[in-house]
């Protein structure tokens, strides 16, 4: 890893921080994948979701 560059960047994210409607909008991203791996983990994946394998599809 090039530590450098991450201090690079964390310098000018701190001269310049994202706006909060920009916060907001990756928070809400996460959360909405945290959302769907709880639903898959616990409820289970759809049946209809699921791809079936082709027979004798070859590439």
């Amino acid at each position: 890893m090039n530590y450098t560059r991450w201090l690079m960047k964390a310098k000018l994210w701190a001269r310049n921080p994202p706006s909060e409607a920009r916060v907001k909008l990756v928070l809400g991203a996460i959360a909405l994948c945290l959302i769907l791996v709880g639903i898959e983990k616990f409820i289970g994946w759809p049946e209809w979701a699921t791809v079936e394998k082709m027979r004798g599809f070859r590439p």
